[in-house]
């Protein structure tokens, strides 16, 4: 993955002449005054871990699975938000782990966490390093170091019980190769996110993913029914049953705890059989509040899509719902919805027509199999954009959020109006990416000229963003989690009480408080 920008290096391009034009004459975007740095012009702090340490670790997971290293210490810094990626092109690598290290097994991680918490060295647990809010990056404070547990090597397909149709896999696996393995099986998780490409299941479960197909298959956090955690406290070994009354479930603390409680080392996964027939269509809809009225009758009558979104107008303009196709401005006005449908031929036949029969009567208009094929054909491409985007001088950033149905135009409106009252005269875009009977939620893109220090221009308008959220009713993340950027508002949102009990449960569990310090606990 590429060290200071998304995925593979190979399919980074520049932005052609007539999109750099575009941006010029819209947003004021100028080429940046300096080139990005190179991977030698990265600054790193000295490794403050001491050789009695680094020993100690190499005994327990073996010396070639301990790297501290410039390569390895460089690639583990930070994720992937855009703050990430623009002090990494700055050559700042301020926050890199003094080592990386790679346990073998869930005997293995748990001794490195004892290990750790015996030498105060802060552990952040690390799959495929795509957070989008900072949460890869340990507060160093009162520790003797900093190490990035790094799960790659746990990544197997350990069984299938085919009667409950779950599957155990290690949280090591990246979505393709999980993908992959069940697929010779002939099943499926159904996770697709936009960082599907890159990211891993134990991250999707400590971030609680939502993947584009999350109308058919569900949310990440939905497919859970067990999990095995490794913390400096012991094991927990959870999920007996797909369903209990056994008291509070354990499983809800550990999802969406992006590692502050423990590490993931084993998931048992709900997985569905493969489907035959796979097909994406378009609609068009006259405008943003026509079609998220169209998407809630969807979302409450059922029965529901595998895949269902709608492009605000500016996004359908654009063209962001084919990044392929960014700066082809369409001059059909309206807003897109993409509708997809996997399964066997009888139910995606029959989930289309009920589909189709509830999106006409609510004044849309078909637009055939072109639209919904061109999205599925780009759909993880957006990411390989941003980076486009920075090297030409714009600062691209994304961000989102979740309400009931009742509070949406309420919360779309706050959101836009934070954005342009702190960012001047950005380009704001935004579509309904999951939809649920209850309500949905809303993922938001901008684009702006870059100012001198660009990571303090988005800074800035992130707080407003999230105030504006909170103000409005939103949750403060709907599937990109919490990390260091919504820390606040997250502890606004959940109140005095609500902080006080995940503290307690970091302190029982991770007394010496060791693991991602700084990330999720208020």
């Amino acid at each position: 993955m590429l060290w200071s920008g998304w995925g593979d290096p190979a399919k980074a391009a520049e932005l052609p002449p007539p999109v750099r034009r575009l941006l010029a004459d819209l947003l004021g975007v100028r080429a940046p005054e300096r080139p990005a740095a190179t991977f030698g012009e990265v600054r790193l702090p000295a490794s403050a871990l001491s050789p009695l340490v680094l020993s100690t670790l190499s005994s327990v997971v073996g010396g070639e699975h301990v790297r501290f290293d410039d390569d390895a210490r460089i690639r583990h810094t930070r994720g992937k938000s855009t703050p990430d990626l623009l002090r990494m092109r700055a050559g700042d690598g301020a926050d890199a782990p003094d080592a990386v290290v790679l346990p073998g097994s869930h005997a293995e991680v748990a001794e490195v966490l004892r290990i750790c918490a015996e030498h105060r060295v802060a552990v952040v647990p690390f799959g495929g390093g795509t957070s989008v809010v900072g949460g890869l990056v340990a507060a160093r404070k009162g520790f003797a170091g900093v190490v990035a547990l790094d799960v790659a090597r746990l990544n197997r397909l350990v069984s299938i019980d085919a009667e409950s149709m779950v599957a155990e896999l290690e949280p090591g696996l990246r979505a393709p190769q999980a993908e992959q393995l069940l697929a010779a099986r002939g099943y499926t998780l159904g996770h697709f996110p936009q960082s599907f490409e890159y990211a891993t299941l134990g991250g999707f479960a400590a971030a609680r993913s939502s993947g584009q197909a999350s109308a058919g298959y569900g949310r990440f956090d939905d497919l859970v029914v067990g999990m095995t955690v490794a913390t400096p406290r012991g094991t927990l070994d959870l999920g007996r049953a797909p369903k209990s009354a056994a008291g509070p479930d354990l499983r809800q603390l550990i999802l969406g705890s992006e590692g502050a409680f423990g590490v993931i080392t084993s998931l048992r996964l709900r997985v569905r059989p493969a489907p035959e027939v796979r097909m994406y269509e378009g609609w068009r809809f006259a405008a943003f509040p026509a079609g998220v009225a169209a998407l809630r009758g969807v979302a409450q009558e059922g029965p529901a899509p595998t895949v269902l979104r709608l492009s605000d107008e500016t996004e359908t303009m654009v063209g962001l719902a084919r990044p392929e196709e960014l700066g082809t401005l369409t001059a059909e006005p309206g807003c897109l919805v993409i509708a997809g449908y996997e399964g066997t031929p009888g139910d995606v036949a029959y989930r289309r027509e009920r589909t189709a029969a509830t999106l006409s009567e609510m004044g849309g208009v078909p637009l055939g199999p072109e639209p919904g094929e061109k999205w599925a054909h780009g759909r993880y491409s957006a990411p390989y954009l941003r980076d486009s985007l920075l090297a030409a001088g714009a600062t691209v950033e994304t961000l989102e959020t979740a309400c009931f149905w009742s509070g949406l135009p309420r919360l779309y409106e706050a959101v836009r109006q934070a954005l342009t009252a702190s960012l001047g005269s950005p380009l704001v875009m935004c579509h309904v990416s999951h939809v649920y009977a209850t309500g949905a939620s809303l993922y938001f893109t901008v684009v702006t000229a870059q100012s001198e220090d660009p990571v303090g221009q988005w800074e800035s308008a992130k707080r407003a963003v999230n105030d504006a959220i909170g103000l409005a009713g939103g949750t403060i993340s709907h599937h990109h989690g919490v990390g260091r950027d919504h820390r606040d508002a997250f502890a606004l949102e959940i109140g005095d009480l609500g902080v006080s009990v995940l503290r307690g449960v970091k302190e029982r569990l991770d007394p010496a408080g060791i693991l991602n310090p700084g990330v999720l606990i208020p």
